[in-house]
């Protein structure tokens, strides 16, 4: 009787997802067979199915993963109670998080088309709980008068936007520093919500 290394077990459960995660984001989730994630790891098909039990489970499992780790990443984060200096800390923490994992950032936008509804469900609560932790800053921005928008909740999903799409061009070779961006961005992000004579309060 053969016996079963969990560390082999967990060995091709990891290159799966990793392989998995590289082909949706270069090619699309649509386009990619479970045939070619299990030529990827090394294994026959079959074998991918001891570790997920389709292509659909692992794709939420893969954004669910993202999400999860966000939370716990920014839940970690010591901001400010300060609502601008809480707001930059945020601004900085999203774009370093997100940089540093641009295909996973990639197919948690693109892919959540091809969800089922329960699992868009499930997902799309893990992103209102990200979403509102900006908003509660904008919030009490708004409420001791530092900052002015016409409507926190789009505000949020305005900033979210702008910062997560970095990933989409940042490259650690090109001319400025991620430190460097993290600046201008909070830069923009600042102007964005600053209370200024002539804007509408929310």
């Amino acid at each position: 009787m053969s016996v079963i290394d969990p560390m082999q077990t967990a060995d091709t459960a990891q290159r799966m997802r990793h392989a998995a995660l590289h082909l949706f984001a270069r090619h699309g989730y649509a386009a990619v067979s479970m045939r070619q994630i299990a030529a990827e790891v090394g294994v026959h098909v079959g074998g991918l199915y001891n570790h997920i039990a389709d292509k659909q489970a692992l794709l939420f499992s893969l954004l669910s993963e993202h999400m999860t780790e966000l939370l716990q990443a920014v839940a970690a984060e010591d901001l400010p109670a300060e609502p601008m200096a809480a707001l930059e800390g945020f601004t900085r923490f999203h774009i370093r998080h997100h940089a540093a994992r641009p295909e996973a950032v990639f197919i948690s936008y693109m892919e959540l088309r091809n969800l089922t509804e329960a699992n868009f469900a499930l997902l799309d609560e893990q992103r209102k709980a990200y979403e509102a932790r900006l908003r509660l800053i904008l919030e009490a921005g708004q409420a001791d008068g530092a900052m002015r928008m016409a409507d926190a909740r789009i505000a949020t999903r305005a900033i979210i936007a702008m910062l997560t799409g970095i990933t989409t061009w940042f490259r650690d070779s090109g001319d400025q520093s991620l430190a460097e961006i993290e600046a201008i961005y909070w830069e923009m992000v600042r102007r964005l919500v600053a209370a200024q004579d002539g804007l509408v309060t929310g």
